[in-house]
């Protein structure tokens, strides 16, 4: 009987082992990525590995290890500006906004689903000198939106006269501005303004610090009410990161006088529809997303439901410059909400505050 010699194992390419480390990390397995992308790193270099061997770091709250590698990838490639992004976010987490905006500009720029991309327009774009009209271009989220939006009084307060694009269904909410608004639509027509500036480069131009990020309330209808509004689902498209288990829904919403905030529940069609509802309570309970910046504006109490890893504007406390009266609860390990929600129960019952 002849001896047969077994056949060895594949050795997978470093694509391969990249696939499979993407995968890992879209699965709340970060420390199995980081694994993966180490061994894919002997076999192969590339810039797309090291920037996912920094994200698996992030994703297990290893930000400095991470910031090292962001760093390194930044200085070797200057040329290659979409690589400063995973640097500028790491940054601004970690409250080094000088250095973190300026890399923020290396960002992808969306508008809309249909529009991305710097527009070109027949006016400049703004650098943060004095000029009399100001035409101010939203992008990314809806939240987003609501966030930096607080800029309007700034610029108002230095003499600008601000023209602001929005999504249609935050039309009505920012009619509380008393600016001229013009709502997204497939043509639109733009007045000439002195400059033109994407809202989120706002906070480079006027060199935002920590210490000096704008007072976040600007709508009506912070003060009083009666009753919890609760919202268990992040996104535009429900976004696994922030939304709640189904379980971990229900007891939350189980909570003495909570209501769902969901539009599905409450038949609103737009956010100012939203903002009169909330009016109407005393606390917002929400995961990350549009729910808590419409609360953070209107002054609202307001505690925000974190991720693990969570986006870089919540910083890592249980405070944010952004919304220092909003309360953060964190998950304590990737994916566990469960004890999150019972944090909130805690509170709720010794008689918490919600500053």
């Amino acid at each position: 009987m002849s001896n047969q010699s077994q056949a060895q194992p594949r050795v997978l390419s470093a694509e391969e082992l990249h696939e499979r480390a993407i995968a890992a990390s879209v699965a709340d397995r970060p420390a199995e990525a980081e694994h993966l992308l180490r061994i894919a790193f002997k076999v192969a270099r590339g810039h797309q590995l090291l920037v996912g061997l920094g994200l698996s770091l992030e994703q297990q709250r290893r930000y400095d290890e991470a910031r090292e590698i962001f760093r390194a990838i930044t200085a070797a490639a200057p040329d290659e500006a979409w690589l400063g992004f995973p640097l500028a976010l790491n940054l601004l987490r970690n409250g080094d906004y000088e250095e973190g905006w300026r890399h923020y500009e290396s960002r992808e720029v969306k508008m809309t689903a249909a529009m991305s991309g710097r527009p070109t327009l027949n006016f400049p774009e703004w650098q943060g000198q004095q000029v009399g009209s100001l035409l101010v271009i939203p992008e990314q989220g809806f939240g987003d939106e609501l966030m930096f939006n607080r800029y309007v009084r700034v610029l108002q307060a230095r003499g600008i006269a601000v023209t602001l694009l929005c999504r249609p269904g935050l039309k009505r909410v920012f009619d509380h501005l008393g600016v001229p608004l013009l709502p997204f639509a497939p043509t639109v027509e733009i007045p000439r303004c002195d400059a033109w500036t994407l809202s989120t480069s706002i906070p480079l131009r006027l060199g935002t610090t920590p210490q000096t990020v704008p007072e976040a309330v600007y709508l009506p209808g912070g003060g009083g009410g009666r009753g919890i509004g609760v919202m268990t689902a992040g996104g535009q498209q429900p976004d696994p990161r922030r939304t709640l288990p189904d379980a971990v829904a229900r007891d939350l919403l189980s909570l003495p006088g909570a209501v769902s905030l969901a539009p599905n529940d409450t038949g609103a069609k737009d956010f100012e529809d939203t903002r009169r509802i909330i009016e109407g309570l005393e606390l917002v309970i929400t995961v990350d997303t549009a729910v808590a910046h419409l609360a953070g504006a209107m002054g609202k109490p307001c505690w925000t439901l974190l991720p693990f890893n969570a986006d870089w504007r919540w910083m890592t406390g249980e405070r944010t410059p952004w919304y220092p009266q909003m309360r953060l609860f964190r998950q304590p390990a990737l994916g566990d909400w469960a004890s999150v929600v019972a944090e909130i129960r805690s509170a709720l019952a010794v008689g918490a505050a919600a500053v």
